[in-house]
């Protein structure tokens, strides 16, 4: 296939490399100019250096050229940029081919889930086009072939089945849910109790608080899950438990190291320059709260993320108003 990817980053690389690999044309856009001009030169992402970057992947910083006449458009602009980029898509282009969604999280002020704001763009009508691919995948053990497990997911059982022929290869293994507003809930909300579990690492509060985290994180996932739609048991497989293990356990998963620098007193500004990647959970957690409290649903973890990344709470103070929590059946 022809496939236009939207964001050269390391995951988009990753990404892109796959399905070059996997025997498709794709051609590469994003809106930093100077990074595709480095890409075409060197053929080597400044965050991957060792990584050449297969010959079948080609760079614009045309848009236009990019998804003009390709079979599948796949996206990894961050939770941003993904509304301004498909508005001007639409402008474009009409779509009749798959929109692969891999960015994770929810909009902010409209708590909107990404293949509902796609839907929202291009109408009812081409909702079958719009899919996603998630799950636990880390981008540096995907650019090393390593064995990785991932679902793919649309409102349409075709283009489901699609994306995982498109992405499936010997050490890439995708398999079909027809969840999509689950398998996307699941991601957008374990990068929030990655962050809490990177606060608790950073703390010094060791492994038994952070299971704890986990398995309590996981609960307020499958609590707020059905106010968009999805069901709590897609949050038992791949895109719930499997991305939440990875994100909150692994040292690559840019959340959890986040978390880490805020407990050590750095602030939001500069634990994200530290990173240098987008923490999408900092950005989730203010719409997951928001959903929560419109709900009428409790949420400690999420609640207590959100107050020391921007209420100003000393971390170690919240964690100890979670441990005065009242204590209730397991799983109330």
């Amino acid at each position: 296939m022809r496939i236009g990817y939207l964001g050269a980053g390391v995951w988009g690389t990753a990404l892109a490399s796959l399905l070059a690999n996997n025997g498709h044309m794709v051609i590469v856009w994003d809106r930093n100019p100077d990074i595709i001009k480095r890409l075409k030169e060197t053929r080597k992402h400044p965050k991957l250096k060792d990584f050449k970057i297969p010959d079948k992947v080609f760079y614009t910083d045309n848009i236009l050229d990019a998804i003009k006449d390709v079979d599948m458009i796949v996206e990894s602009v961050t939770s941003l940029g993904i509304r301004s980029v498909f508005t001007h898509i639409k402008s474009l282009i009409k779509i009749n081919c798959p929109i692969v969604i891999t960015s994770k999280g929810l909009e902010q002020n409209t708590h909107m889930l990404f293949p509902e704001i796609l839907k929202e763009i291009f109408g009812m009508e081409n909702a079958k086009y719009i899919g996603c691919l998630t799950g636990p995948s880390l981008a540096n053990e995907v650019i090393k072939d390593l064995p990785t497990s991932v679902v793919s997911s649309s409102y349409s059982i075709d283009t489901m089945n699609l994306i995982a022929k498109a992405f499936n290869s010997p050490n890439f293994r995708v398999y079909p849910n027809d969840d999509i507003l689950g398998v996307s809930f699941g991601g957008a909300m374990k990068n929030i109790i990655a962050i809490a579990c990177g606060i608790s690492d950073g703390l010094g509060f060791g492994d038994n608080a952070k299971s704890a985290l986990m398995t309590r994180g996981l609960h307020e996932m499958k609590k707020l899950i059905s106010t968009k739609g999805g069901k709590p048991n897609t949050l038992n497989g791949l895109s719930g438990m499997g991305d939440l293990c990875v994100t909150c356990l692994s040292k690559f998963s840019r959340n959890n190291q986040f978390g880490g620098l805020i407990a050590k007193g750095y602030s939001i500004k500069d634990a994200k320059e530290k990173i240098g990647m987008v923490v999408e959970g900092a950005y989730t957690c203010i719409s997951a709260l928001e959903l929560a409290r419109n709900n009428d649903i409790q949420t400690p973890i999420t609640a207590a993320v959100k107050a020391v990344l921007y209420d100003n709470l000393e971390a170690k103070n919240v964690v100890k108003l979670l441990m005065l929590r009242e204590i209730k059946q397991e799983l109330e």
